[in-house]
């Protein structure tokens, strides 16, 4: 009797363990991908993954259309183990079974996981390859995705919930990766779209292709939709790990330091080599933050999405740093409606989760213009003014050059509740750059001078020492201190070191959700 069970049992867990079969498994591969079995192995630490109602079975009674096969796990593995050693959840679509098409149990196993990782209060990652809702199944699959849907909501600034698009990802199914806090997707292998070719091409009469339609580099650098773009399925499986190395495992946790990266300065150049002083000359953003920060490789969100916004986590003096800085290099650093939205939902998840902020200022203006109108940038811009003024995580400002109008307040100024406002000497507080508002303000003395060239150059030079002097600023109390660029470092370090106590609400309030991360 012994021997019959343990063989049924062990039968069971084989069939479970060759998903839908060796042709399907090298199918897969020839596609380029992993199996779902494989990219547990790349993700989580050695043999630390335990599995959560494996042999759970299809449920053939769903199905609208007769009898349907039944397969163990109903094509997806759900459970938990390790990332450098701290726990999360995960659940993997297993493409080789049904497609990873989402039924009633498969639907089930997600939403006992979701609960799960809710109240251990722990991490949960998707690994997406599915082929959507199954069809047999009719609106008893639907509903599966309602259930998983509302837990994202529910969990939503309480854990970390990450997305990897590994395949596949169409329909309804689209949005719960959407409603996740990051989206990871892998060239060439991720595809997402709410609605295929094939019925594009009936109702508009044209036939897109799946990388115009919904690929990871359509979505990584149009929509918005990707917050991490990788050229292998390896390589953002290790992006998800060092992902979570910035993050806490939820609301209740600070975020995790690493003083092993401390270093009093990275060598390379100084600031006044990499930040010219002529504010109508460009340069890369990028060089400064590493700079200033930690010498660890700075995380980017959204690299390719919105490039005249750059966000990203960074370690200062080993803490975990969400930083967000203007591109000069791109729309000189305006913020359009792209950036808006980019730096707004950066700021409410670093809030969601004790995430200290830090900004970095050299921006002209709104991108002004009939598009950026019509597109509703005053909507989109309210939403950094909002994300700003909500967060309550300690918040300091660093204006590199230029901060002009209503652009300057958007960027975290002192009277959106910014902890701290530095400037460096250089810096340009005001309405406008000194050539426009001198065009504006001597518009009728010019055209009657008759030297109108060089009563504009005096002009601007007595604007520019009058109103852009950023002593002016400091001496109304809109910016703290003026600091050399060489201080910028030190500085920082012992303000977040002050602001550190803000940073540790009292024990009846800590782990409150202050709020969700909406999709913006």
């Amino acid at each position: 009797m012994w021997e019959e069970k343990i063989e049924q049992v062990t039968q069971k867990r084989l069939r479970h363990l060759e998903g839908g079969g060796s042709a399907r498994i090298e199918r897969q591969h020839q596609n380029g991908k992993l199996t779902a079995w494989e990219r547990l192995e790349y993700l989580l630490d050695a043999d630390s993954f335990v599995e959560l109602n494996g042999c759970m079975e299809t449920d053939t009674s769903a199905s609208s259309f007769g009898k349907s096969a039944a397969y163990p796990g109903d094509g997806v593995l759900t459970g938990w183990g390790l990332i450098s050693g701290r726990k999360v959840c995960v659940a993997a679509e297993d493409f080789t079974v049904i497609g990873g098409t989402l039924g009633v149990t498969h639907a089930r196993k997600i939403a006992a996981l979701q609960d799960l990782a809710l109240q251990m209060q722990v991490p949960i990652l998707f690994l997406n390859d599915s082929g959507g809702a199954r069809i047999e199944e009719g609106i008893n699959a639907l509903s599966g995705y309602g259930e998983i849907f509302s837990r994202h909501v529910k969990a939503s600034g309480i854990i970390p919930q990450i997305c990897a698009i590994l395949g596949p990802c169409s329909g309804g199914a689209c949005y719960s990766p959407a409603l996740c806090d990051f989206i990871f997707c892998v060239r060439n292998i991720s595809k997402m779209f709410i609605t295929g070719p094939a019925v594009v091409e009936s109702v508009l009469g044209s036939r897109p292709t799946l990388e115009e339609l919904g690929g990871a580099e359509m979505h990584s650098s149009k929509s918005g939709v990707v917050h991490a773009l990788f050229n292998d399925e390896i390589s953002c499986l290790k992006g998800i790990r060092t992902l979570l190395s910035y993050l806490p495992s939820n609301n209740r946790e600070l975020p995790p330091e690493n003083n092993a990266v401390l270093s009093p300065r990275r060598p390379g150049p100084s600031f006044p080599q990499l930040v010219p002083d002529n504010v109508r000359k460009a340069y890369d953003m990028h060089p400064v933050i590493d700079r200033i920060m930690d010498p660890v490789p700075f995380f980017e969100i959204q690299k390719h999405f919105a490039k005249n916004a750059i966000v990203g986590f960074a370690y200062l003096n080993g803490r975990v740093t969400g930083v967000i800085a203007n591109q000069p290099l791109e729309t000189g650093g305006s913020l359009d409606c792209d950036a808006s939205d980019k730096i707004a939902r950066f700021v409410r998840f670093c809030d969601c989760f004790h995430i200290q902020l830090l900004t970095l200022v050299d921006v002209p203006a709104f991108l002004p213009g009939k598009e950026q109108e019509q597109k509703g940038i005053i909507r989109h811009g309210a939403k950094i003014l909002y994300a700003y003024s909500e967060a309550q995580v300690p918040k300091i400002t660093v204006i590199l050059r230029k901060a002009y109008g209503g652009a300057y307040i958007a960027m975290n100024s002192k009277t959106m509740s910014a902890d701290f406002v530095y400037a460096w000497p250089i810096a340009e507080i005001a309405v406008m750059g000194a050539e426009g508002a001198v065009g504006i303000l001597y518009k009728k003395e010019l055209a009657r001078s008759n030297h109108p060239v060089e009563d504009f150059d005096r002009l601007k030079n007595e604007y520019e020492k009058n109103f852009l002097n950023p002593d002016i600023a400091e001496k109304k109390g809109f910016v703290d201190q003026v600091i050399l660029p060489e201080e910028t470092r030190d500085t920082l370090i012992r303000a977040f070191d002050f602001l550190e106590c803000k940073n540790r609400p009292d024990a009846a309030s800590f782990g409150t959700r202050r709020h969700g991360n909406i999709p913006l």
